[in-house]
């Protein structure tokens, strides 16, 4: 790598910290391909890191102090108990995280790409056409250009990913988030710092507060739940895909409004359904794995590479810990192909653990729902411990443990 040109593929979250890490490594020309306008990447989502996380990569550079997030202590699980306000606790656990906002974290790695690194905004990367010793990209603009490495962080619809393993793609796990963000921040319980988990048959919604990315915060919300087994209310969701609010069905929408008001809690059912619907869009939810993380000159990095279901906490971990892991190949490797060897030995077994752990939770948590309403803390206990029975011990609630 050191002295030779890269082609990151997509400038997200993932795609900047892999520019930051191959330029660290040594590459002596780096190049970002991001297919959006930097004004339409931002729906302001949420995301947690793990302190312990956050800890290893700050100390690794990736993230830093100054970078705006708000404090989460406790998560509690509540269920709908008549008309009490809040509902009835069934579980609380510690839940020591940082809430950033996408649109922040992502405007703060962008920063941090060094200005030699040429970013390109609104470039499509239309195919990818590996040789012996490079890569050559074809854009959709019909421009051709020629890297000595290429490196998928285009998430899971990955034309990297394509070139490397054609046909392999994300499978629908057979339920979506419902997300959402909102200004109603005001009077929430526990001074803002607690992140709540409303119950119900069929699934779960996780509601905590974020920073706006302007000295304020707002509430995030998602919502999993399977939907309903009928064309009416929702396009196939095998293809992978995101629907934003102008693409949400009204009969869908409907359909998951009732299920808020019949099953949440009155405080909860109101903070969600007044959230405005320019605000709110779907994911479904995708389960991926690749044979391996590298091939000849190509290589992949955050979802491009696996895609593990949101519940663990640890997405954004993942792709900052998969450009770490590059990093130190890349100062460590001679050639490219102790580079690639070195990245996919460390990387390959974490994104599998990652991917079974997150299905594993979200059998419990969404296919397979226990009966929430005869649950106690002990038995909120058990259920929790049984999700991560089996699991690596290094990778486990907010992502794996990088030291």
């Amino acid at each position: 790598m050191r002295g030779g040109s890269v082609a990151v593929v997509g400038g997200s979250i993932a795609g900047c910290a892999t520019a930051l890490a191959v330029s660290r490594g040594g590459a002596g020309k780096v190049t970002v391909f991001e297919r959006a306008d930097a004004q339409l990447r931002d729906r302001g989502v949420g995301i947690a890191l793990h302190n312990d996380r956050y800890d290893e990569l700050q100390s690794a550079g990736y993230v830093a102090a100054e970078m705006p997030w708000a404090p989460l202590t406790r998560r509690v699980w509540s269920v709908r108990d008549g008309e009490a306000e809040h509902g009835r606790a069934v579980g609380e656990q510690p839940f020591p995280f940082r809430a950033y906002n996408w649109g922040s974290l992502w405007s703060e790695l962008r920063r941090r790409v060094p200005e030699e690194v040429d970013y390109r905004s609104g470039a499509l990367v239309g195919a990818v056409e590996p040789d012996s010793d490079g890569v050559t990209l074809q854009l959709a603009d019909g421009q051709r250009e020629r890297f000595d490495a290429v490196i998928g962080a285009d998430g899971y619809r990955s034309v990297v990913r394509e070139a490397m393993f054609p046909g392999l793609s994300a499978t629908y796990a057979g339920y979506i988030g419902w997300r959402g963000t909102s200004a109603d921040v005001a009077d929430l319980p526990s001074d803002g710092n607690d992140a709540h988990n409303v119950v119900f048959p069929g699934g779960h919604c996780m509601i905590y507060r974020i920073p706006d990315g302007v000295g304020g915060h707002r509430l995030n919300w998602v919502l999993y739940t399977a939907p309903p087994e009928s064309e009416d209310l929702h396009p196939d969701l095998k293809t992978p895909t995101s629907l934003p609010p102008g693409r949400l069905n009204s009969a869908l929408t409907a359909h998951l409004r009732a299920l808020v008001a019949d099953n949440f809690p009155p405080y909860w059912a109101a903070r969600v359904l007044r959230t405005p619907a320019e605000t709110t869009f779907i994911q479904p939810i995708y389960d991926l794995e690749v044979p391996q993380y590298t091939s000849e000159r190509m290589l992949l990095v955050g979802d491009a590479a696996s895609v593990a279901r949101p519940h663990i906490g640890g997405g954004s971990v993942k792709a900052l810990q998969d450009a770490t892991a590059l990093e130190a190949a890349a100062v460590a490797g001679g050639s490219w192909k102790e580079i690639a060897e070195a990245y996919d030995t460390n990387r390959g077994a974490v994104g599998a653990s990652l991917v079974a752990l997150a299905r594993r939770m979200g059998s419990a948590q969404v296919e397979n729902t226990p009966e929430w309403g005869a649950m106690g803390q002990a038995e909120f206990d058990a259920w929790w411990q049984a999700q991560n029975s089996g699991s690596d011990r290094n990778s486990g609630f907010g992502g794996h443990r990088l030291k």
